[in-house]
Formats: C-alpha cells, structure tokens, sequence
C-alpha cells in the first residue's frame, strides 16, 4: 500500500513511518525538518521489510506545491494519516493573531486542503485518519493555555464528519483519533515536565491496525485514545 504521512519528522508520525515501512508498505513522509526525512530514507532503504520511504520536505503552513513530484510517482494512496501538529501554550489573553492563525494552519486548513489535493489519488478503499486531540472532544477536561489548540482539533473532529458525510456514495473512510497523552515533544510544550504512559512507539502500533484493518468498518468516527489526559 501507499502511505502519506504528514509530521513524520518526529514523535508518532516518525515511528508510523517506520512500521509501515517495516511491513512492506511504500511511505510518503512530509515533514518540516531535512535530517530527519534523510534519517527515514536510510531507515527505508535498510528494512528488511521491503517497504520504502520517501521523504517530502514540505512546510506544511504553506504552499502543497512541493508535493508534486511525489504524487506524479505515486498511482493510488491507500492512507492518509494527518498527523502534524502545531500548539501554543499561552493564556487566552496573549495569543496573538499569527499565532492563532499558525496552529489554525496546520491542525485545520492544511488537513483540509491537503485531502482536497490529494483526493483525485486517493484508491477506491481509501482510510483517511486525522490526528486530533482528546483536549477537541466535547465534554472532556480541558486546560488553561491550550484553547488555540483544542479548539482547532475540535474543528478537525467535525471536519472528518463532514467528510464522510459528504462522501457517502464512495468506498472511503474518514476517521478522527482524539490522542490523550504520548510522552512526545509537543507533549512537553503543553505540559512540561509531565511523563505520559504511553510511548508514540506503543501509539503509532496502536494508529497502524487501526489504518490498516478499520476502514471497512469504523467511518466518520472521532474515537478516543486516552489512558490520561493529560
């Protein structure tokens, strides 16, 4: 299968990237930072599990223009997981409007945009998931600093009802996992010093059966995955 998988860099999405690969999948990782994408092409090329990554630098903010030539190599995408994330942690009061307008860009306009460029490639199965946030379910706790964060996951879970909605009459599947907390980088940006339970090794293996064996049967679903949050 074709896998894309966006803020592959690090965290969840470098280790999916890696176990997709493992099991003989073809990887698109788009990411931000170079030396990491170089680190999961050399990763790729010395799997024994015959699958490939390739790496997009692409800033996901921007224009989805560098995507090109990956997608003109690439037949049909059987998986696209949404992945990147970006988060202020500062009181309602302080966030400026570009920092609103950035974590708005990448958790919500890009995902949306993304799926639109991509979906003319997208096979007939296709499981589309996005990464959301147990913080952008209703009803949950929530927490001082992170309303520009939660609020614009909030958004992605509604989207990917959307979408399924909209989508109805074709074989796709859109599914939101609402993260609870993963001892990553963004992880500590919210809450520094917290040591979560799971590791994104244990999340990404967790993210992995769910892409690969859920689609026919979960669609439109925000599901939360959350030993704790945070």
């Amino acid at each position: 299968m074709n896998i894309f998988i966006t803020g592959a860099s690090r965290g969840i999405g470098f280790e999916l990237s890696k176990m997709f690969c493992d099991q003989g999948h073809n990887v698109i990782a788009i990411a931000r930072t170079k030396t990491r994408l170089d680190e999961l092409e050399n990763y790729g090329n010395m799997s024994s599990g015959f699958g490939k990554i390739r790496g997009v630098h692409c800033d996901l903010s921007g224009e989805l223009s560098s995507l090109n030539e990956a997608l003109e190599k690439t037949d049909e995408i059987n998986v696209l997981i949404n992945n990147a994330g970006a988060l202020v942690n500062k009181p309602f009061s302080k966030i400026s409007s570009s920092e609103l307008e950035k974590v708005y860009q990448v958790n919500l306009f890009t995902p949306f945009r993304l799926i639109q460029k991509l979906l003319p490639f997208l096979a007939k199965d296709a499981h589309i998931i996005n990464i959301g946030s147990v913080g952008g379910v209703n009803g949950t706790q929530k927490f001082p600093g992170l309303s520009a964060y939660s609020s614009s996951k909030g958004a992605l879970s509604i989207l990917t009802e959307c979408l399924q909605a909209e989508y109805a009459d074709f074989n796709y599947a859109f599914n939101c996992l609402a993260l609870g907390a993963v001892q990553t980088e963004m992880l500590e940006e919210a809450f520094p010093g917290y040591e979560a339970d799971v590791s994104p090794q244990e999340m990404a293996k967790y993210i992995y059966n769910f892409a690969v064996n859920s689609g026919p049967i979960v669609r439109g679903k925000t599901i939360v995955l959350s030993r704790s949050n945070p």
